[in-house]
């Protein structure tokens, strides 16, 4: 178990950030392939990258890399593999299977061949079979075809990593955990926070990016919450797994640096909190409720990032509709206030804004127009302006899709990051905020 095959997915433009939190995690060197880095490591090692990684999406251990032609070719690798070091016959298991370039007409029936290998194999050693079970199996097996070769992999995480345990409160469209924090990490703030710059989010829905970051700034591992597949392995050793826990919990400290976040629903405001709760970090975050286009700063400087909602995201570019009775209540509430909840005064004629539509409205119920009349499509260009006038000094991080969001901002990037957002791909546009217009040669791709 000491000179594994490793394999850690990730989403695509993530490798190089993941390869990067590889050798911070193990010491080892990784090779980034796309959308996942290699490594040869240990079991050790394996159970310590479920436990520290926030980019990788399961950690799998390759068991078999054999030239195929035919379906027989799979059943005869499946069968090779040593399945009865990993779990017994009194487990459940269950066979996932990708190609790319694969000359075989059905996956499926290579999937069923892959399973009748993996029980063949147990009947003849035990007289008995395991069970499949697709919905909640112990085991996970990943197959994966290319033009000419087959990989098998089982899966040593078990629910993806994303899922750290702490967010049972979320959103319409909520932002996976993995790609919160490769949002962090391309914008450098997972170094910065250790010199105290603080980190904002304006559009923070259920809070995913600034709890993510608020781990991060108190050194919470991010998987010491949750279960993993490789608790029901037969390698498994409860003493060295708690051996683990016990330092990942005495690693924890105070936060090194501020963290901020802000929604104009409450409702999602209130989401952020008890997800904050349940994440160990409600009193190093601070999450308030408002319009991103009134929110003035919460510290004089720091960097923001924002993933605003978008196209298939969900249909809404920037804030959305609140009910009557909530904006009769918000108007209540601010009226007559000149500062905001982080203690710093509102604009001026930000302060006489209407409130603007709940982000997290139903799009088929809601348009997306504001309720003074303005198109959504003008939320862009008054948010940069209002970062230009308020917000000099700070770096802004945003997600889009929309590679023309620079000129509708009227900012010019200082850098641009490929990243991918599930199946939508993006960028990651940094702009350094300036007073005034911000004006630099664009950027390339990074």
């Amino acid at each position: 178990m000491n000179q594994l095959q490793l394999f850690l997915p990730c989403a695509a433009g993530v490798e190089a950030l993941l390869a990067t939190e590889v050798q911070r995690v193990t010491g080892i060197t990784g090779k980034a392939w796309r959308a996942g880095v290699q490594l040869q490591g240990s079991w050790r090692d394996a159970l310590q990258l479920n436990l520290h990684s926030r980019l990788a999406q399961r950690v799998l251990i390759e068991l078999a890399h054999n030239q195929y032609r035919s379906e027989q070719d799979l059943y005869n690798a499946a069968a090779s593999v040593a399945w009865e070091i990993w779990f017994t016959p009194k487990q459940t298991f269950k066979v996932e299977i990708t190609a790319q370039h694969s000359p075989l007409t059905s996956l499926n029936f290579a999937a069923l061949k892959i399973k009748d290998a993996i029980a063949d194999r147990f009947r003849e050693k035990f007289d008995v079979r395991p069970d499949v079970d697709t919905r909640w199996p112990d085991v996970r097996v990943y197959v994966h075809l290319t033009t000419e070769t087959v990989t098998i992999y089982i899966d040593t995480s078990g629910e993806p990593l994303f899922k750290r345990g702490w967010r049972e409160d979320k959103g319409d469209a909520p932002l996976k955990e993995t790609l919160a924090a490769a949002m962090i990490a391309a914008s450098g703030w997972d170094v910065l926070c250790q010199d105290g710059v603080p980190l904002y989010d304006p559009c923070c829905g259920s809070g995913t990016i600034a709890i993510e970051a608020a781990q991060i700034a108190c050194n919470i591992a991010p998987g010491i919450n949750r279960r993993f597949a490789f608790q029901k392995y037969l390698p498994f050793q409860p003493h060295v797994w708690d051996g683990l826990l016990d330092q990942a919990g005495a690693s924890i400290t105070e936060p090194t640096a501020a963290v901020f976040g802000s929604d104009v629903s409450f409702r999602m405001v209130d989401f952020a909190e008890r997800n904050a709760e349940r994440a160990g970090v409600a009193d190093a975050v601070q999450f308030r409720g408002g319009d991103a286009l009134q929110r003035m700063p919460p510290a004089p400087s720091g960097v923001m990032l924002v993933n605003p909602p978008y196209g298939e995201r969900i249909d809404v570019a920037g804030v959305a509709g609140v009910s009557a009775a909530e904006g009769a209540q918000r108007r209540s509430q601010f009226q007559g206030q000149s500062i905001d909840e982080f203690g710093q005064p509102l604009a001026q004629d930000d302060a006489q804004r209407e409130p603007r539509r709940d982000r997290n409205a139903n799009p088929a119920r809601e348009q997306a127009v504001t309720e003074s009349g303005e198109e959504a499509s003008d939320f862009f260009p008054q948010l940069a302006a209002h970062w230009k006038k308020n917000y000099a000094g700070w770096t802004a991080h945003v997600l889009t899709p929309d590679l023309k969001l620079p000129g509708k901002m009227r900012l010019k990037e200082s850098r641009r990051v490929p990243m991918w957002n599930g199946p939508i791909e993006c960028r990651l546009f940094r702009f350094d905020m300036v007073a005034g217009s911000a004006r630099s040669k664009p950027a390339r791709d990074a």
